[in-house]
């Protein structure tokens, strides 16, 4: 499974590379209002530091603007991937995209039948939210259950981006269950090291090690 960084701090994806372990980044209108710089500087910046997809939003709600955004982003970099609104509008563009080789990820699914329509419109990734469906009643991780079900019944190439997760088991279920990617907070991708045996057996080895004669 893939990790993605889902973030726009530039000083979160350099730590988050270093670790061998980046395979891309996730990024949306809320993230990049928080970093208060040009929107192409900041994205040319991220391009530069990871070598994987790295997806930014378009904003338009009608098709043709979804179209022309999404051919603007994607001359920023070889690896931009165009996040694009689940809406009517949203799906004609995908099919558009796909027929001009421009890489899209269906955003904002919140259930099968809609990540059933973008793979079939041929976007590259979509991008269910378990942690909002969680967080109104809904288990999210059984519509990533479901999505992958359905890919896998008919084949569809639509990678799956176990998106909004919340703690380290959504990650977990994310692997247990196939997902391709997940994209994940930089405190939850730390996280992941994290075991208190580790620490302490860590610690006891350290503390046998002084008694070792040199």
């Amino acid at each position: 499974m893939k990790l993605f960084l889902d973030t726009a701090n530039p000083d979160e994806i350099r730590e988050a590379n270093s670790w061998g372990i980046l395979d891309g980044v996730t990024t949306n209108p809320t993230h990049l209002s928080k970093e208060g710089r040009p929107f192409l500087e900041l994205i040319q910046e991220i391009c530069s530091i990871v070598e994987g997809p790295v997806s930014v939003e378009a904003v338009s709600t009608e098709c043709e603007g979804l179209v022309e955004e999404a051919r603007q982003l994607a001359q920023i970099s070889p690896n931009i991937v165009v996040k694009i609104p689940t809406i009517k509008e949203g799906i004609k563009a995908l099919k558009i995209l796909k027929a001009e080789g421009i890489a899209t990820n269906a955003t904002l699914i919140f259930s099968p039948l809609q990540a059933l329509l973008v793979a079939k419109a041929g976007a590259t990734y979509c991008s269910p939210f378990v942690g909002r469906l969680d967080y109104v009643g809904h288990e999210g991780l059984e519509l990533v259950r479901q999505i992958k079900q359905i890919y896998d019944n008919y084949g569809f190439p639509t990678q799956i981006i176990v998106a909004a997760v919340r703690h380290p088991v959504h990650v977990l279920h994310a692997a247990l269950m196939g997902a391709h990617v997940t994209t994940l907070r930089f405190d939850i991708l730390e996280m992941l090291f994290s075991h208190p045996l580790t620490d302490t057996g860590l610690a006891q080895f350290l503390a046998d090690w002084e008694k070792v004669p040199k």
